[in-house]
């Protein structure tokens, strides 16, 4: 039967429990006198049951989320007055902030004329009574977030158990206060709105945001934090309180919805004076959309769980076998060392003989043949430069054609270039390779770096020698069947005629002659000079300019290639024999030995991928009876 405006909500009518308005629709509000859910959807209990077996399973701690309904509201919206009406139990009231902690609320009808209490947190359990609940919930508080006014992101787990109430699963957040009075943090405004915002924010979540009918809607803070996270109201609830106290006005207020509650309105009234539970009951409406609400939002996130669970759980099997065996013998871990060293070796010849660097795509410092052929091209670019004149021009060679020194080429060769260019980049590669390939045995990483280290010494040790060989026979003797050196010659020989004559026999004195390929060199100093030992001079300089580009190109070019040889027998010949050695020498600790020690990282990683494998696979039974028979359910 419908009622006027005027009397939609009054205090003095004790059977008037509760009204449920949708802001979409435009009727008056009807007043409820259902007594408490005596039935529900069999459908829905199920639902519940299987997203509460995950919670107890926590498989929230692998990264699914699962629906929750979440208790948000302004300090002295009436929080407490609700949940006490859907769980028929007292809560702790109080000035301040009455909840400090979440407190997950799990209500579960029973038909046991006794009901069953317990709180859960720290892995405890503890059982209470309806007479000691709150001295129950305020001692587990304070072990939780202290025994001052401070909050805490750690859960409390309210389990009731109880004929007549709702098959519900909550989770109530503490009140939000912008204002920290009576000991609380500075920062508490700041603590509480980041832990609403971390369990409104999940689309799971439905968002019970809990209004005072005495205030703007719009000016609740609770509104603007809801609104962050769900802009159309999609997933948000709003329950008025204290609707007897404010009944004046409160179906436009509703109905106008300027505040964007989705899945509408329920107005509640407050107990009156010593009304026990029984008597005022205040939730048959709010008990029934929530529970409906729930479980529509749990069947339509199944799906979404089940392919969390089976990606997280292949995932996590893939990283599982990624870990090396746990090894029971020496001869074990000595095939996972000859592993190790085979597949480091082909990795090697990849990145250091083939130019194949598609493991590394990224990293350039592992483009070997790529940055080698970089310093290459450098060190010919140095060596070719021309350095500073220390003498004036022709000078070294007038003074060698005085003293009769045969003309030897000098040790050109800086060994510390040649270092840098076998060790720079061959060493970052070696050290990467072998890093990469032993990550799952760091007990024996150093040992095998160590080897890498005296095996790029023992190489660059021989290559230098080889270097200073190439040297000495360029020293001993001046040979090259190069045509470009007769070339060359001809032509810086062209213009003698013409440089005897601006020294000797140009009136005009000039100071400097332009020279291909020398520049404006000085000349004056070389007029005291004859010109048959000019001549001499000149042309000696020219021959052995000519030469030098030669020998210079040649160096460079068996320098290339010997590198390219050293680093292939570094890899194919050494670097197995130069690990094996190090790992089998009982001096250098037995790394073989150490294999079978599985380091502390690894175990505690196989550890929690094996618990991680276990729960999402109880997890995945849990949900595997209840997803087919409920596919369609949420768009019922």
């Amino acid at each position: 039967m419908g009622v006027s405006k005027k009397n939609a909500v009054t205090r003095n009518s004790p059977s008037l429990a509760i009204v449920e308005t949708n802001p979409h629709d435009n009727k008056e509000m009807i007043p409820i006198e259902a007594p408490i859910v005596s039935s529900y959807n069999d459908r829905i209990r199920p639902l519940l049951d299987t997203v509460d077996r995950l919670r107890n399973l926590n498989v929230m701690r692998e990264g699914i989320q699962l629906p929750t309904i979440v208790v948000v509201g302004d300090q002295s919206s009436g929080k407490s007055s609700v949940l006490e009406s859907l769980a028929g139990i007292s809560l702790p009231r109080g000035q301040g902030i009455c909840t400090r902690v979440p407190l997950v609320m799990r209500l579960q009808r029973s038909s046991s004329p006794e009901p069953e209490i317990c709180l859960e947190y720290s892995d405890k359990v503890v059982p209470t009574d309806e007479e000691h609940i709150t001295e129950a919930i305020c001692a587990a508080t304070d072990v939780i977030a202290g025994s001052g006014k401070g909050v805490s992101d750690a859960p409390l787990t309210l389990h009731v158990k109880k004929a007549g109430v709702p098959d519900l699963t909550m989770v109530d957040l503490p009140g939000i206060t912008r204002v920290p009075v009576n000991g609380q943090p500075e920062n508490i405004y700041e603590q509480i709105s980041g832990m609403i915002m971390k369990y409104i924010e999940p689309q799971e979540s439905i968002i019970l945001n809990v209004l005072s009918a005495t205030v703007d809607f719009t000016t609740c803070e609770s509104i603007r934090m809801s609104r962050q996270v769900d802009k159309t109201g999609e997933r948000t609830l709003a329950v008025v309180t204290k609707a007897d106290m404010a009944p004046e006005g409160l179906l436009q207020k509703v109905t106008a919805d300027d505040v964007s509650i989705g899945l509408g309105y329920v107005c509640v009234r407050n107990r009156i004076g010593e009304e026990t539970y029984e008597e005022a009951r205040t939730h048959p409406i709010l008990a029934q959309k929530l529970m409906f609400i729930q479980a529509t939002m749990i069947s339509r996130c199944l799906p979404e769980i089940v392919r969390k669970i089976n990606q997280k759980m292949e995932t996590a099997v893939v990283e599982l076998n990624k870990l090396p065996m746990v090894m029971a013998s020496t001869g074990e871990a000595l095939m996972a060392l000859m592993d190790i060293i085979g597949t480091a070796k082909e990795s090697l010849l990849r990145i250091l003989v083939q130019g194949d660097f598609s493991e590394f795509p990224d990293d350039q410092n592992m483009h070997c043949t790529a940055r080698l052929a970089d310093m290459l091209s450098q060190f010919s670019d140095n060596l070719q430069a021309k350095p500073e004149d220390v003498t004036e021009f022709l000078m070294e060679e007038i003074k060698i054609l005085d003293e009769c020194k045969c003309v030897g080429l000098p040790n050109f060769i800086p060994r510390s270039a040649f270092l840098a260019i076998l060790s720079q980049h061959v060493d970052v590669v070696l050290s990467s390779v072998i890093a990469k390939y032993s990550e799952n045995f760091p007990q024996i990483q150093s040992s095998i770096k160590r080897a890498g280290r005296n095996l790029i010494t023992k190489i660059k040790e021989e290559s230098v020698e080889r270097v200073m060989e190439i040297v000495e026979m360029e020293k001993l003797t001046d040979y090259t069947c190069n045509p470009e050196y007769m070339t060359s010659w001809t032509e810086k020989t062209d213009s003698q005629e013409d440089f005897i004559h601006a020294v000797l026999y140009d009136r005009k004195k000039p100071e400097h002659f332009s020279l291909t390929g020398f520049g404006n060199v000085e000349i004056s100093h070389l007029r005291k000079y004859h010109a048959h030992l000019l001549q001499q001079a000149f042309d000696m300089k020219m021959r052995i300019t000519s030469y030098w580009t030669i020998v210079l190109r040649r160096i460079v070019d068996n320098l290339a290639l010997y590198l390219q040889l050293s680093v292939k027998y570094l890899v194919n010949s050494h670097f197995q024999k130069e690990i094996v050695a190090e790992m089998v020498d009982p001096r250098a600790g037995g790394g073989v030995e150490r294999m079978l020690e599985e380091s502390p990282s690894v175990v505690s990683k196989r550890e929690k991928l094996k618990n991680s494998i276990k729960l999402l696979k109880e997890s995945k039974d849990a949900v595997a009876a209840i997803v087919d028979q409920n596919s369609g359910y949420g768009d019922r």
